[in-house]
């Protein structure tokens, strides 16, 4: 890992993670349903509410509680605790959000899978967030409804025409009942002909961003049927495409300021003040490899898979195949830290390469003080890392995330060169993709296939 010189005053990262609670979790031997795979992971802005979208389409909602207020039927073990405040999630409920969509004029079949959910902020007791597909987004408002139950009806059980036998009187109420409904309030659609790969929510609370490979439109929520393209860089001829937009994200403080990273490893910031389309970009933050390096290899695996601005807007954390990057806004030339995720498999790219694991997209996420970083890896790990320090803390989406895996001693091959068995044993299905850090806490929730695994200190 290289690093430049951060905030001298950075506290060392803890390191002694716990598990803190599990949705979803498969048992062994179990098979598990496509449709339930988990496609995304949002905390919203203070942490008390978490929301997962899946590839069937549905948003599932949690909300933070007291893990020390049990009901008297709940027999479960008390979960470790964090060292601060107590962190602990219920479910809280589901939605179907999107379903299998035809188009008809390009005989493609629109996928239900959620890419990416957004919360926005509520100023009274609904919760407010943005759902998207790969062609349309979606805004939902989930609410508390009161159900009632109404008994002593002037004509109960009595057949029709029958005479009353007593005057009229009305209906009592027997109980009620709150439940949470969800609503679409607005739908987004026909602006994007590519796939949708980023929505991002203005500081202002009132306009959000909807990003796919070459074009990134600007909505007000308010407004479903007129957005504004900001960016568009498709070339006259589609021979001559050199790179397609794979992520994009709005400053948290500025709301005239989006970033976004490309195919070809370079992020560049863009200003609305400049001009209603920002082809021009006022910042681009690329790190040039030597000729001595490159191989065939050296494009596929320097396309930035996700970006994430930390909660001050200084830094740019980007997440490419091999390696995680945090950059300076007052540095262009060069990261100011580079963090190696899997750097045992850069010697099997071929193999990576043919199986389509090469293509696989990894989310990476920053703590609320900008001092850890955390992104996942294969074999269902993930890795935290200190921004300023060397902390270096590998982790298993599992019960037991500090287990110690045994590894066996190296081997030779015919050639005489030496084989980590396990590097052998990477198990490329088990691919954490996914996962989001605590705005305000050191508490992380990883998916692992159809499972949400949550973690503390």
């Amino acid at each position: 890992m290289s690093r430049s010189t951060g905030p001298a005053d950075a506290d060392a990262l803890p390191t002694d993670w716990q598990f803190l609670q599990c949705f979803g979790e498969r048992t062994p031997g179990e098979d598990i349903q496509e449709a339930d795979i988990i496609s995304a992971v949002e905390f919203d802005h203070d942490g008390m509410y978490l929301a997962t979208g899946d590839r069937g389409g549905r948003v599932v909602l949690f909300e933070r509680v007291n893990p020390h207020v049990r009901t008297p039927m709940d027999q479960r073990a008390p979960p470790p605790l964090p060292s601060g405040a107590a962190f602990e999630y219920r479910y809280m409920t589901e939605f179907q959000s999107h379903e299998p969509e035809f188009d008809y004029l390009k005989s493609l079949e629109i996928e239900e899978k959620i890419n990416k959910v957004k919360w926005l902020k509520s100023s009274n007791n609904t919760r407010m967030l943005l759902s998207a597909n790969d062609k349309t987004v979606k805004f939902w408002k989930v609410f508390e409804k009161k159900v009632s139950t109404m008994t002593d009806f002037n004509v109960q059980d009595k057949p029709p025409g029958s005479k009353l036998s007593q005057p009229l009187h009305f209906p009592q109420v027997a109980s009620t009942e709150v439940l949470l409904a969800a609503r679409c309030k607005r739908l987004y659609s026909n602006a994007h002909m590519y796939h949708i790969n980023s929505i991002s929510v203005n500081s202002d609370q009132e306009t959000f961003l909807s990003a796919d490979d070459l074009r990134v439109n600007l909505w007000n929520v308010g407004v479903s049927d007129q957005s504004f393209n900001i960016l568009d860089i498709k070339p006259s001829n589609m021979e001559d495409l050199t790179e397609v937009i794979t992520s994009a994200e709005f400053h948290p403080q500025h709301c005239n300021m989006f970033a976004y990273s490309s195919s070809k490893g370079c992020i560049r910031l863009a200003d609305m003040r400049e001009a209603a389309l920002c082809d021009r970009h006022s910042k681009a933050f690329e790190e040039v490899e030597s000729q001595a390096n490159k191989s065939f290899f050296s494009e596929i695996i320097a396309s930035i898979s996700n970006i994430s601005f930390s909660n001050d807007g200084r830094y740019i954390l980007s997440r490419d195949y091999m390696t995680l990057k945090l950059w300076d806004l007052n540095k262009e030339n060069a990261p100011v830290a580079t963090y190696n995720v899997h750097e045992q498999l850069r010697a099997r790219l071929c193999d990576l390469y043919e199986n389509d694991s090469i293509f696989d997209k990894f989310d990476c996420c920053m703590n609320g003080r900008g001092d850890a970083i955390c992104t996942g890896s294969y074999n269902n790990l993930f890795r935290v890392f200190g921004s300023w320090n060397q902390t270096d803390t590998t982790m298993e989406a599992s019960r037991d995330p500090m287990r110690k895996r045994l590894q066996a001693p190296s081997s030779k091959n015919a050639a005489g060169k030496r084989i980590n068995e396990a590097e052998q044993g990477t198990d490329y299905a088990s691919k954490l993709l996914h996962l989001a850090w605590h705005p305000e806490a050191n508490v992380i929730a990883a998916a692992a296939a159809n499972s949400l695994y949550m973690y503390c200190t």
